[in-house]
C-alpha cells in the first residue's frame, strides 16, 4: 500500500524533517529535535501539520438526532461557532474513537482520528439515517496547529478576526492571508493556540504565511514527536494508547464527557451499568521516582501485585523525569500511591501523580 502524503510533505522535507509511516501517511516526527520543539511550542509557538486527521460535513434535517445517537457527549448543548471534545461507541461501551464535533452555520464538522479514518467512516455509513447527508472532506482540507504563547500575536498578523474574542473551544470563520477558513481556538498542547482549516489548495502559502508572521517569536515546525509529548504532559487521551475499543469512557477519565442524562446513544445501557457499579480499573498518571523511562506495554506492579500496564510514556522535557500513564486496578488508583514499573526485567519505583503532569509553574528554571 503507498502511503498518502498532505499538501505539506515537499515542505518537511525541505525542512528535513525526519518522515514516518503513521496512519497510513508519511508525516514529519521531528525537525531539529523533539526536545527543543517540545520547550518551542511551551515557550513561544510552534507550528504543526496535522492534515493526516479525517474531516467528515455532517448535513440535513437530522444532522442533530444523528449525531446525538452517535456520540457520548450532548451535541444539542452547542451554539453555533461551538466545539465539543467527545467520542463514539459501540454497543458494549468500548471507544471506537475520541473526537472533535463543530458546530458551523449549516451544518456539523467532525474531527476524528488519522488512524480510526476509515473504521469511524465506515462506523457512521453504517448508521445513517434518512435526512442526513454525510460527506468525507479529509483529502480536500488542510488543517494546521499553531500553538504556543505567541500564537495569538503570530496569526494576528494575518487575520482581521478578533481572536481574543474567540473562547476556548470556539471557532470563528474568516480570512487568514485572504484565504478563507476555519480558526478554532482548539489544540492537543495545553497552550494557547488555534487550528486551522482551509482548502488544501492554499496549504504552502498558508505554512510559509505563518512562519514569517511567528519569525519574530522563533516560530519551528513541530513534528509529531513532540506532539505527544506535550499532549502527555497534560494526560490527553490519545487512541490506540490510552483508549481503543477495549476500554469505555469512565474507565479513561472521560466521565465528564459522558451526558448519560441525554437521549438514547450508542453504548449508553452498557455505559450505565460501569457508572453503576463502579469501573474495576482506572486510567492513572506517574511519575518515574527513579530515573527510567516507561513506554506503553510495560507491566505496572505494585510489590507483587500486578495492577495493569502502561499505556503512554515519555521523558518529560519540561519535568526533566520519566512520565506515564496506565491502568491500573480501581482500588489502588488513589494519588500518592507507590507503583513499580517494569523496564526491560527490573522493577523501577514510581508514583501515581495529580494531572495534568506539566502547569506553568511547574517548570526547573
Amino acid at each position: 500500500m503507498s502511503l498518502k502524503k498532505t499538501a505539506f510533505y515537499e515542505i518537511h522535507q525541505q525542512l528535513g524533517a525526519k518522515l514516518v509511516e503513521f496512519a497510513g501517511y508519511l508525516m514529519p516526527v521531528q525537525y531539529a529535535g523533539i526536545k527543543q520543539e517540545h520547550k518551542r511550542v511551551r515557550s513561544t509557538v510552534g507550528l504543526f501539520d496535522v492534515s493526516h486527521m479525517g474531516e467528515f460535513i455532517i448535513r440535513g434535517d437530522n444532522a442533530l438526532a444523528f449525531l446525538q445517537h452517535m456520540t457520548i457527549n450532548d451535541v444539542s448543548k452547542l451554539a453555533v461557532d461551538q466545539v465539543q471534545y467527545s467520542a463514539m461507541c459501540y454497543e458494549n461501551g468500548g471507544l471506537v474513537d475520541d473526537l472533535l464535533v463543530y458546530r458551523l452555520a449549516d451544518h456539523y464538522m467532525v474531527v476524528v482520528n488519522a488512524a480510526n479514518l476509515d473504521k469511524d467512516w465506515a462506523w457512521m455509513q453504517k448508521h445513517l439515517t434518512p435526512e442526513v447527508e454525510l460527506i468525507n472532506r479529509t483529502d480536500e482540507l488542510s488543517l494546521l496547529a499553531l500553538q504556543g504563547p505567541q500564537a495569538e500575536p503570530t496569526l494576528a498578523k494575518l487575520t482581521d478576526l478578533h481572536l481574543n474574542d474567540i473562547p476556548y473551544y470556539w471557532l470563528k470563520v474568516g480570512n487568514v492571508s485572504g484565504v478563507e477558513m476555519i480558526v478554532s481556538r482548539t489544540g492537543y498542547t495545553g497552550e494557547p493556540g488555534f487550528e486551522l482549516c482551509f482548502s488544501v489548495a492554499h496549504s504552502e502559502m498558508i505554512w510559509q504565511a505563518l512562519m514569517q508572521a511567528g519569525a519574530e517569536f522563533h516560530i519551528e515546525p513541530i513534528g509529531l514527536g513532540a506532539r505527544d509529548t506535550l499532549r502527555l504532559e497534560m494526560k490527553y487521551c490519545l487512541y490506540g494508547h490510552d483508549i481503543d475499543e477495549t476500554t469505555n469512557p469512565l474507565e479513561a477519565g472521560l466521565g465528564w464527557i459522558t451526558r448519560l442524562d441525554k437521549g438514547d446513544f450508542i453504548g449508553k445501557s452498557a455505559i450505565q451499568k460501569v457508572k453503576e457499579h463502579g469501573p474495576t480499573r482506572k486510567l492513572v498518571g506517574f511519575e518515574m521516582i527513579e530515573e527510567a523511562f516507561p513506554r506503553q506495554g510495560y507491566i505496572i506492579w505494585q510489590g507483587e501485585r500486578e495492577l495493569g500496564h502502561v499505556t503512554s510514556g515519555t521523558y518529560s522535557p519540561m519535568l526533566e523525569k520519566g512520565i506515564g500513564t496506565g491502568y491500573v486496578a480501581a482500588d489502588v488508583a488513589t494519588v500518592g500511591a507507590d507503583i513499580q514499573i517494569d523496564v526491560r526485567g527490573k522493577k523501577v519505583a514510581a508514583r501515581i501523580v495529580k494531572t495534568p503532569f506539566y502547569h506553568k509553574n511547574s517548570t526547573h528554571g
